[in-house]
């Protein structure tokens, strides 16, 4: 198991995302995990980088992922690291 390379602080998710979730048996930790362990999911490099830039400059961090479906879910954790939210990309 990776280390986590940041701290998420305190975790919500929008009713839309729950929703999704768990329309496709679907969990949220596993995708706080990789989000925090540095898989930044579906993005392209330019905001890889951005991501990793964050880590140490302590600016947003954003991760997309699909779930089974093909839904689209984003992971958010703020700069200050006080909360990370899971939402649907439509809800951003």
């Amino acid at each position: 198991m990776a280390t986590p390379r940041f701290s998420l602080g305190r975790t919500v998710a929008t009713p839309g995302a729950v929703a999704a979730l768990a329309n496709n048996l679907q969990t949220e930790i596993s995708f706080l995990r990789r989000h925090q362990n540095g898989d930044w999911g579906d993005v392209d490099e330019q905001d890889r980088a951005a991501n990793n830039r964050a880590i140490t400059e302590q600016e947003r961090i954003l991760s997309a992922y699909r779930l089974l479906d093909g839904t689209r879910i984003w992971v958010i954790t703020e700069a200050d690291r006080s909360s990370t939210c899971i939402l649907l990309s439509e809800e951003y």
